[in-house]
């Protein structure tokens, strides 16, 4: 069994709760409705196709026809998507390339900008108000220390790969010593013939 059912399956049931039970988003998902949009992600063996609805929206993996705009990019690209001035800036930079109707992409952004993604609006209910914004507060710590963590990090590695790479030697380098090496080499097997000969005096 493959991943895309799944994860197909994981993204409509989380989109349709995000965009479809806030009645704030209706104009913004009225004029998605009827749109198809395609996001090819690279290392995603298929396009993620979300098939807009008024009521719904649908993510497949496979679809005959042609959607209405089909978006090429990374999956850490995406969620730059939420601020919709930046639309022109990545498409520009290329890492996003749009083919088609770029409307659609561009409402889709509006979409992400618009919707709240707030992890206590939706636990509340189960959890109760007060408990569901602890955990929230808690949640949004731990999600601001892993990436302030996850970009000392890259930090660090890159500066010892910088330092390790100032520390290995040049081609000049490695030549000069390989040459040194070899004369080293000649002057024993010289001192060796020399000791050869006075012992057989």
């Amino acid at each position: 069994m493959t991943i895309m059912p799944l994860l197909t399956a994981g993204l409509e049931t989380v989109f349709n709760y995000v965009f479809y039970r806030d009645r704030g988003l209706k104009s913004a998902r009225q004029r998605l409705a009827g749109r198809s949009l395609s996001l090819e992600l690279q290392g995603l063996s298929h396009p993620l196709i979300l098939l807009f609805s008024e009521h719904q929206v649908d993510v497949i993996s496979v679809w005959e026809d042609q959607a209405d705009c089909r978006v090429h990019t990374r999956l850490s690209t995406l969620k730059k998507l939420r601020d919709r001035q930046q639309l022109s800036v990545l498409i520009r930079s290329g890492e996003l390339k749009v083919d088609g109707d770029l409307q659609v992409v561009q409402q889709f952004s509006a979409l992400i900008d618009l919707a709240e993604f707030d992890p206590a609006e939706y636990l509340a209910p189960w959890m109760g108000d007060v408990a569901a914004h602890g955990l929230g507060v808690i949640l949004k710590k731990n999600l601001a220390f892993l990436g302030r963590d996850a970009a000392r990090k890259k930090r660090y590695l890159s500066e010892t790969i910088t330092e390790e790479w100032r520390l290995a030697p040049g081609g000049l380098e490695a030549a000069w010593f390989a040459d040194e090496v070899e004369s080293i080499e000649r002057h024993l097997l010289d001192l060796d013939a020399r000791l050869n000969k006075l012992e057989a005096q």
